[in-house]
């Protein structure tokens, strides 16, 4: 069992940057791979980026890629998500899921998810 729990959201002005923390309990968190979704209103959840165990290997949505960095600390069963160059469209709540297969953006593989934090992005 894991439970995940976001932080770090807010609101910032386009072009601002913003680093959103995912604390997970229990000892297994190196065991799972880790992803970030989003859902803006009237949307569905997408993927964002995930990571795999070790932190080894990276995959992004092509709408964030080259802006967003993922990130993990096993010692400290943490994951992030460092938000560059931010637009409007950026706009959600921001979720953190973890699964116990590799990483992927297919949602529906995820076994666990946090409650989300909000991320508003002013233009």
């Amino acid at each position: 069992q894991v439970q995940l729990v976001e932080s770090g959201g807010g609101l910032v002005q386009a072009g601002g940057s913003l680093r959103l923390s995912c604390a997970a309990s229990g000892r297994t968190f190196s065991s799972y791979a880790m992803g970030w979704f989003r859902q803006a209103p009237g949307k569905e959840r997408g993927f964002v980026a995930a990571i795999s165990w070790s932190g080894g290997s990276t995959y992004y949505a092509d709408s964030v890629k080259g802006r967003f960095t993922i990130s993990r600390d096993n010692a400290l069963n943490t994951v992030y998500l460092q938000m560059t160059s931010l637009k409007p469209e950026d706009t959600a709540v921001y979720y953190c899921a973890a699964t116990g297969l590799g990483y992927t953006k297919d949602k529906y593989r995820y076994d666990y998810w946090g409650q989300g934090t909000q991320v508003t992005v002013s233009s």
